[in-house]
């Protein structure tokens, strides 16, 4: 009877556990329109093209590492592991015009102008495979006393990262604070929050028949314009082909609506 009841403890752990990671991810819900690196293994790696000056490296870094964690600080064993490694590697582009490059993530900075923005993140993508992306991030701003802080360049390099991994923003009101960069709080948060790993868990938790991590056909296309996504933080670009460019903004100000963003 006790190795009975011993046994039957264990199965109802065994339950428990499987239910705690299954339902863990449950109320993560920024998916950006299911948008994803294709890839056949995971865990599986993304890389980010180090273009930046030697004043924006520790937060390219630091951003790396916090999308790199095996869950967020202090979530329980439970929850399902991180499946996305990012590792910072030479860039391979120069200049303000941060070329893309197929198969990972260039991140630049440069002095783009007083265009409203402190931040791009262009994302191309075929179907709903992401095949390449940029993040910029604008010295023009950074260079003032209103944005020259740690905060808002962690917070915004961050955030423009997490875009190009397939997340969207948590909220876009100024005054609810989710305690993730990906949102649009008055004050910037730094890194993400659990929600955010539980999303990127859902968005891969299948498996690819084909890779599109560092691939070699590069698919930028000719330039068509920008229109609206779905409000002004969000524009996009037909390629043609069932290719797209889509490119997050976080406006200076975060007040809507605004232009399409002028890049250089």
């Amino acid at each position: 009877m006790t190795r009975c009841l011993g046994v039957g403890v264990k199965l109802v752990a065994v339950l428990a556990a499987t239910m705690a990671i299954t339902a863990a991810p449950a109320a993560a819900n920024h998916s950006w329109g299911g948008y994803h690196w294709a890839r056949t293994a995971s865990p599986f790696p993304v890389n980010l093209g180090d273009d930046v000056s030697s004043g924006w490296d520790s937060y390219l870094r630091a951003a790396s590492a916090d999308w790199s964690l095996d869950r967020a600080p202090g979530a329980p064993s439970t929850t399902i592991p991180n499946p996305l490694n990012s590792t910072v590697v030479t860039g391979s582009t120069t200049g303000s015009k941060c070329r893309p490059r197929s198969g990972r993530v260039e991140v630049c900075n440069a002095a783009y102008g007083n265009n409203g923005w402190l931040g791009l993140a262009s994302v191309w993508a075929s179907g709903t495979h992401i095949t390449q992306a940029t993040v910029k991030l604008n010295d023009t701003y950074y260079n003032t006393p209103t944005y020259n802080t740690p905060a808002w360049r962690q917070s915004v390099t961050c955030q423009e990262i997490g875009h190009a991994f397939g997340l969207d923003h948590q909220s876009e009101d100024r005054n609810v604070n989710m305690g993730t960069c990906m949102d649009y709080y008055g004050v910037p948060n730094l890194r993400p929050n659990p929600h955010d790993y539980d999303q990127l868990a859902l968005i891969y938790t299948h498996r690819d028949s084909t890779t599109t991590i560092g691939a070699s056909a590069a698919s930028a296309g000719a330039r068509r314009g920008l229109k609206r996504a779905k409000d002004d933080s969000v524009w996009v670009e037909d390629l043609g082909g069932g290719k797209k460019r889509y490119v997050w903004v976080v406006w200076t100000d975060h007040v809507l609506p605004h232009g399409a963003p002028a890049e250089d």
